[in-house]
């Protein structure tokens, strides 16, 4: 400020008609503050203060720039549409979609060397440099990207740009304050202005701060660890500190424990606008109306919409998952909230203008309640300016007569989501600052937290950005690598010379290991130390938990099932929470198929078998393959499985088919015949009410039942189950529903890649009439208030849905185990 009050006094120039134009926007308070604190006590001329402006706030006091036609806006919402028109316009008429956000971003790219261009020297410009394109060969499988860069450079050349007025500008200085990176205009500028302009470096020279080098494990013990020195700084009166924000995710998580300690930040830099909450109500919505949209995709459109009501959701959820429905599409529809839903998600089917688009996508949002929940947000607003959702906005689009399907204003949608910002409110008097490493550069700070300094997060030799060849990018007058690892060293320079600041970088990521940056490596070989932990480790009292020992004589059960009784057996305290108060997980939709709907499958599948050679018998081996495909093909549709999500399944069929069909002979053979499939029984128990659905039913040669179980889990597992008979529930559960005295019971294992085999039980009759006397004395026991302890283990626990309600894992395990289920546990 000195320099250029004595550069003003030489050429007798009067503050008023000095503009200082600073390298970003944060510098414009730093500067004026600077200024009016060195001159509170002159005379009243040095009271008047130049004009400290970015390029773009000097733009804004010349007025009158209104973007027409395809004029690059810089707006992904206008500009990407402009891209795909000029793209239909090119010729490219079946990719011009997909296209649009390439040409778009390289547009960008060339923005800043196109309006550092004055207007009437623009087309010679763009001329030269196409002519100059054109000469340079690129390989074949280059067009499209050679025609792409034409493209931009075209458009770019062709538009107006609201700094355009800057050339026309009027002072008697102008001061240029060069920060650390090349800016086209103001060097366009400094050539324009000649002698009425002067450059000042902000980057002096001076002398590195102290520094302190921090190698973290991983992100979170990085984060914690910025967080750390963050507080450290505070505390020691060092405030603001500047946090660099390197890697978006580690600030963010930076931040959050920072705002758990109550520090006011101030984040210049902010995040995506696409990973607000406000973005994904916006698209939640725009997803779940796509024709083929999961039952997942669209419960969580509906639930986190305000106009249904939440108990009808929760049923009308809970019924989709009990049943299965993985696409909203087999929803059955009715007048209830899934025909409003399914109203709802027409509206936003047809294609359409995007004008009619956008009003039909607010009118949808005001339906279900979201609409007024973005107005009130901060980033709701940004959310409906980004999208143009706001009353009348749709009329920027007017004159645009393209249809848009719904796959295309989706896409449009995303981009213009993906392309927006956001910025949180500022508090008045921050404690943090977080800002890119390029924006240190003239800031007043008393340290600095420097994390994300590994190889990927700051290279020494940053990629240019864009799809520009080397040459190209000479040829243009883009920055180069070169020139890009001088600006990155540049700016790491600067920040060392902080008075403190302190560098991290994580060994690890995602299991892989990481190095530091080549700039921190340097450091390295100068032999600095790394510092100590500056975390503060907290004394916390060590409260272990005890294992629960609920009642449940107030909730008793009246119908038992196979299952039900096993959590019992397996464990009193998973049958009081799973069973007694059916506390219950809620099943999976949008997953892939595994063993569970292989066993459902191959269980209807043996179902519509048996049930069609009953009534069709023959004992012909390839009239048996047919019908048992034409069984599997029944069983698929019934359970609406998809063909290609079931193929894993369908290459190991013809095997399994063909070992269960020298299994059916063989047993044939020895005189048993099917008898029902799927049955469902039930029996009384004094009080109780057994129930059950047998898998398979068959009559033995002396016409005794068979009681079949299928199993299609490993041998070895089905076997370990009839080690010790007594201890099985499941077969002497199906037994007991049976009222034969007489009968057998088998496990039939049917595996994909082995033959299928028969694991009889031998001791069917006396575990069937041990497990009915053990049933009615558990169940007497827990009327009696017999306490339910937490006594499983094993497999029992591990994937136990109710470990995280007993909280085994923080168990005291020196108390003895309460004695009064442990007999229920071992001898039924």
């Amino acid at each position: 400020m000195a320099g250029i009050e004595r550069e003003m006094a030489q050429r007798n120039v009067h503050p008023a008609r000095t503009v200082v134009l600073v390298p970003y926007a944060q510098l414009i308070p730093v500067a004026r503050n600077v200024w009016a604190r060195a001159r509170q006590t002159r005379e009243p001329r040095a009271c008047f203060m130049p004009r400290f402006e970015t390029t773009m706030n000097w733009t804004n006091s010349q007025g009158g720039f209104e973007p027409s036609g395809d004029d690059l806006r810089m707006d992904a919402a206008h500009d990407v549409l402009t891209a795909a028109s000029l793209l239909q316009r090119a010729g490219l008429d079946t990719s011009h979609q997909a296209l649009a956000g390439r040409l778009m971003e390289s547009a960008w790219g060339l923005a800043r060397l196109a309006a550092a261009v004055p207007p009437d020297q623009r087309s010679a410009w763009g001329a030269r440099l196409a002519t100059a394109l054109q000469t340079q060969a690129l390989a074949p499988v280059l067009e499209i990207e050679a025609r792409l860069s034409r493209i931009a450079l075209a458009w770019v050349t062709n538009s107006a740009y609201r700094t355009d007025s800057l050339f026309a500008a009027q002072a008697d200085l102008l001061v240029l304050l060069q920060g650390l990176q090349a800016e086209p205009l103001h060097e366009a500028l400094r050539l324009l202005w000649g002698d009425r302009a002067l450059v000042v470096q902000l980057d002096d020279a001076g002398e590195p701060g102290t520094m302190a080098l921090h190698r973290a494990l991983d992100l979170e013990d990085e984060a914690e660890r910025a967080a750390a020195c963050v507080l450290a700084h505070i505390a020691l009166g060092r405030a603001p500190v500047a946090l660099v924000a390197q890697d978006r995710v580690l600030t963010r998580r930076v931040r959050a424990l920072l705002g758990e300690r109550g520090v006011a930040l101030r984040d210049e830099t902010g995040w995506t606008l696409s990973t607000t909450r406000a973005a994904a109500a916006v698209m939640g919505l725009l997803r779940a109306a796509v024709w083929d949209a999961s039952t997942d995709v669209v419960l969580d459109w509906v639930k986190n919409a305000p106009a249904f009501d939440a108990r009808a959701v929760a049923q009308l959820e809970a019924s989709l998952r009990r049943n299965g429905v993985r696409e909203w599409r087999q929803v059955a529809l009715e007048d209830g909230l899934a025909g409003r839903v399914e109203k709802m998600r027409q509206a936003l089917r047809q294609p359409r203008t995007l004008p009619l688009w956008l009003a039909a996508v607010r009118a949808a949002l005001q339906d279900a309640g979201q609409w007024q929940r973005l107005v009130d947000d901060i980033a709701g607003q940004a959310v409906l300016d980004a999208l143009c959702l706001g009353a009348g906005a749709e009329q920027e689009f007017a004159d645009l007569p393209q249809r848009f399907n719904q796959s295309a204003f989706i896409g449009w949608a995303a981009q213009a989501l993906e392309a927006g910002s956001f910025q949180p409110p500022h508090p008045m008097l921050a404690q943090v600052l977080i800002l890119p490493l390029s924006q240190l550069l003239g800031r007043v700070v008393a340290a600095v937290v420097l994390p994300g300094c590994d190889e990927i997060r700051l290279p020494a030799s940053p990629e240019p950005p864009g799809m520009w060849t080397a040459a190209q990018r000479e040829l243009l007058g883009l920055p180069s690598r070169s020139v890009l690892a001088a600006d990155a060293r540049a700016a790491w320079q600067y920040a060392l010379r902080s008075p403190f600041i302190d560098i991290l970088w994580r060994g690890s990521e995602e299991g892989e290991h990481l190095m530091p940056s080549l700039f921190v490596q340097e450091l390295l070989l100068d032999a600095l130390p790394l510092s100590v932990d500056t975390r503060v480790p907290r004394p916390l009292l060590s409260e272990p938990g005890h294992m629960p020992r609920p009642v449940g004589a107030a909730l008793p059960l009246l119908r038992l099932s196979a299952s039900v009784y096993e959590d019992l057996r397996r464990c009193p305290y998973r049958f009081f929470a799973l069973r007694q108060l059916k506390l219950q997980e809620s099943d999976e939709l949008d997953t892939e198929l595994g063993k569970r709907e292989f066993g459902n499958w191959l269980h209807m599948l043996l179902k519509h078998f048996h049930e069609a050679l009953l009534a069709a018998p023959t004992a012909d081996l390839q009239v048996r393959g047919a019908v048992m495909d034409a069984a599997a093909a029944r069983a698929t549709q019934d359970l609406g499985l998809a063909e290609n999500e079931f193929l894993p399944f369908a290459a190991s069929w013809p095997r399994l088919r063909a070992a269960y069909l020298q299994w059916l002979g063989e047993h044939e053979a020895r005189g048993a015949r099917f008898v029902q499939a799927e049955a469902w029984k039930e029996m009384r128990l004094g009080r109780l009410t057994l129930a059950g659905r047998i898998d398979r039913i068959d009559r033995l040669a002396d016409g005794s039942a068979l009681v079949i179980d299928y199993k299609t889990e490993a041998r070895g597992k089905t076997s370990e189950r009839l080690k010790h008979p007594s201890e099985d529930t499941q077969l002497a559960f199906y037994a007991a529903l049976l009222e034969d005295d007489t009968l057998a019971a088998l496990y039939l294992n049917i595996a994909e890649s082995d033959a299928t085999r028969a694991y009889p039980h031998q001791q069917i009759v006396a575990s069937r009439d041990q497990l009915l006397q053990g049933i009615q004395d558990d169940m007497q026991r827990i009327a009696d208030g017999a306490p339910m302890p937490a006594i499983g283990e094993g497999l029992a626990c591990d994937f136990c849905a109710a470990r995280g309600l007993c909280r085994k894992d923080f168990w005291e395990t020196d108390k003895p185990l309460d004695k009064a289920f442990d007999k229920a546990s071992t001898d039924v």
